[in-house]
């Protein structure tokens, strides 16, 4: 799909403030409303925009921690990658896994009430024989930057 400037600029919009009306919305990017709300739909459909959300203050609900696990897996065939992804898929805590190229084969990003909670999932985990033979573990003791919108101009060369 090839994307002009007022698509990208819908996108950066969302990006940040995904709560945004289709008035704002239109507003902000130069158009109007029906013509912003075809291009939006058109950017849903292609798959450009995966979902909406909100970033909710963990602080605000309760004790948390945010965990960081580099993982290593047992062997590296592509059926025991499997296994470990589909383990993986299982568990509400772990937030986000990414498969990496170099030393760990994966990066979890767990979320539990506290660290007790974190041990007994990684106990599971080694359990269920998924293929998790060492790891890492990383714990988050302060937030500076969380995930904010993609850096649009670096990744498109502007």
């Amino acid at each position: 799909m090839r994307l002009d400037d007022r698509d990208l600029a819908i996108l950066r919009v969302l990006s940040r403030e995904g709560r945004i009306t289709k008035t704002e919305l239109a507003e902000r990017i130069g158009l109007s409303p029906t013509p912003c709300w075809d291009r939006l739909k058109k950017l849903e459909k292609a798959g450009l925009i995966a979902g909406y959300r909100a970033e909710i203050d963990l602080r605000q609900l309760g004790p948390s921690v945010t965990v960081f696990v580099a993982c290593e897996l047992a062997g590296h065939t592509a059926a025991r990658m499997r296994q470990f992804e589909a383990a993986v898929q299982g568990y509400d805590e772990i937030t986000a896994c990414w498969a990496l190229g170099g030393g760990y084969d994966y990066l979890m990003q767990v979320v539990t009430r506290d660290i007790d909670a974190y041990q007994r999932l990684i106990d599971e985990l080694l359990d269920a024989q998924v293929g998790l033979e060492r790891y890492f573990t990383y714990i988050v003791t302060k937030p500076v930057k969380s995930a904010g919108a993609p850096p649009f101009d670096a990744l498109l060369g502007g």
